[in-house]
C-alpha cells in the first residue's frame, strides 16, 4: 500500500509566506545528525529570511498533507546538472516514500530542462543516507572535506539521467 496516499508534491509558489514552517520542518529533520556529523550540519545556520532568498536562487518543492508541510528538497539549476540540498522529510514520516517522491520531482524538472543529471552531497557518517541515494540510482563520484578538515567529511552522490 501506498504510505504517501493523501500527500502532494508541489512547487514552492511566488506568493510562499510559511518560511518559519519550511524552517522548522528541516531542523527537525536535520537534528538527528547532531553529535553524529562533524562540522555540524549548514542547516543551522539557516533563518527563514535565508529560505527565502534560497527560494529566489533554487526551485523549491513540497511535500503536504492536510495543509501542512511535511517534506522539501530544493535544486539548483547548474549548466549541466541539477545540484540537490536540504532533502527534509518531517522525521515521524521518514521511510515512507516522501523523501523518494521529492527526488523524483527533482528528476523530473531536470529532464524537463534537458539536464544530464542530478547531484547531491551526504556526510560521510551517514551511511544510511548513502544506501537510501543508492537505491535510488546515485553513485558516489567524490569525496572532498568542509574547510579546515584533513579528513573527507562528505560524499559527492551523482544519477545520470536517461
Amino acid at each position: 500500500m501506498d504510505q504517501t496516499v493523501g500527500i502532494s508534491i508541489v512547487g514552492l509558489p511566488a506568493d510562499f509566506d510559511r518560511w518559519d514552517d519550511l524552517l522548522a520542518l528541516i531542523r527537525g529533520a536535520f537534528a538527528y545528525m547532531d553529535g553524529v556529523i562533524d562540522p555540524p550540519s549548514s542547516a543551522h545556520l539557516l533563518t527563514a529570511d535565508s529560505l527565502g532568498e534560497k527560494a529566489t536562487r533554487e526551485t523549491g518543492f513540497m511535500a503536504i498533507e492536510n495543509g501542512r508541510i511535511v517534506g522539501c528538497v530544493f535544486a539548483l539549476e547548474r549548466v549541466r546538472d541539477f545540484y540537490v540540498g536540504k532533502l527534509a522529510v518531517e522525521p515521524g514520516l521518514q521511510g515512507h516514500g516522501i523523501g523518494t517522491r521529492l527526488m523524483q520531482a527533482v528528476e523530473d524538472l531536470a529532464r524537463e530542462r534537458g539536464k544530464d543529471a542530478i547531484e547531491l552531497q551526504t556526510r560521510i557518517e551517514l551511511t544510511a543516507n548513502h544506501a537510501a541515494f543508492a537505491r535510488l540510482g546515485f553513485c558516489e563520484t567524490e569525496r572532498t572535506a568542509h574547510e579546515g578538515y584533513a579528513r573527507p567529511t562528505s560524499i559527492t552522490m551523482r544519477k545520470v539521467l536517461s
